[in-house]
């Protein structure tokens, strides 16, 4: 992911196998998309290579976080 760019994966984006919180989108050539948690798409997403877009925003999981400070 360009780190310029906003993520396109939001919280309310879940895993297709699981229900956690997507972080990896397949566009499948054929049509359609499927949505993978990072554990998930880890697992699928080589299979899936040559049949879809990837677009991978796991590396979100290892930003660090933004103190809340108050106002």
């Amino acid at each position: 992911m360009n780190a310029a760019l906003a993520p396109t994966l939001t919280p309310a984006d879940r895993c297709d196998r699981c229900g956690a919180q997507a972080y990896i989108r397949a566009r499948l050539h054929a049509g359609g998309e499927l949505l993978f948690c990072a554990h998930h798409g880890r697992e699928h997403v080589p299979a899936l290579a040559d049949k879809a877009e990837i677009i991978d925003e796991s590396e979100r999981l290892t930003e660090p976080s933004v103190p809340i400070t108050d106002a």
